[in-house]
């Protein structure tokens, strides 16, 4: 019988851990896989989401920090090395995978000594967002990550992103004041946050085998990077290129 594993891999360019992300629903698992994973400096929009009602477009291109598109909803995020990035892939389906996610989470801060509340798509210490949430779901199974924000400066956050747009739309970003662990008082390095994220995905899901991309996974891999994340159009509008 093949038990949940967490799978060890990652790519120096923001766009290939996207498109690993999404591969590893792709390759469709037949048992939980974990992946825990970080990003240089980019933006990452959601799958149906506007850039110019998300993104300072030209702050950005000024500080050379790149905007990027997921294939999963959600609302717009920044990533740095000072935020950890976990992704939880479920087999079949699932009718509440974002309880799944929530859970996870808030057992991870509870293991680091916080306490939380689980709020609309993400997870709060107090009244600031530690954590936000995305699903992406196939016919075979679901896709469910969260960003924990360790050291990561609110600062930074709110240099690239806009405010909410006067105008709302159902697509559009719910913003919310966000602060790290650091700014909570809690000065872990990303080592500690990694090792919380083991222990509480161990007690939820069962022992975690360790291992590296499978072949599928890697074929999935090169595949999306053809299609979607190498391809600018798929990062501007959510336009895929058609597979060769």
């Amino acid at each position: 019988m093949i038990g949940p594993s967490e799978v060890v891999a990652s790519f120096d360019d923001p766009a290939d851990n996207l498109a690993f992300d999404e591969a590893l629903l792709r390759a469709a698992p037949e048992a939980p896989v974990l992946w825990i994973w970080r990003n240089t400096d980019c933006v990452v929009v959601g799958r149906g989401q506007k850039i110019e009602r998300e993104v300072k477009a030209d702050v950005c291109a000024s500080d050379g920090v790149p905007v990027l598109r997921r294939a999963s909803g959600g609302g717009t995020v920044f990533h740095d090395p000072g935020n950890l990035n976990i992704t939880l892939v479920l087999p079949g389906p699932s009718h509440r995978p974002l309880e799944a996610l929530g859970e996870l989470m808030t057992a991870t801060v509870a293991e680091l000594g916080l306490p939380s509340r689980l709020g609309d798509r993400g997870l709060f210490v107090g009244d600031a967002k530690l954590c936000g949430f995305a699903v992406f779901r196939t016919r075979t199974g679901l896709l469910a990550h969260s960003t924990l924000l360790v050291s990561t400066a609110a600062e930074r956050v709110g240099r690239y992103l806009t405010s909410a747009p006067a105008d709302p739309r159902p697509l559009d970003s719910h913003r919310s004041r966000v602060a790290s662990l650091a700014e909570h008082g809690l000065r872990k390095g990303v080592a500690d946050v990694t090792a919380a994220v083991r222990v509480a995905a161990a007690a939820q899901l069962g022992e975690l085998a360790t291992r590296k991309p499978s072949d599928e996974e890697r074929e999935w891999h090169r595949s999306l990077q053809h299609t979607r994340y190498h391809y600018p159009e798929w990062h501007a509008e959510g336009a895929q290129r058609a597979a060769s």
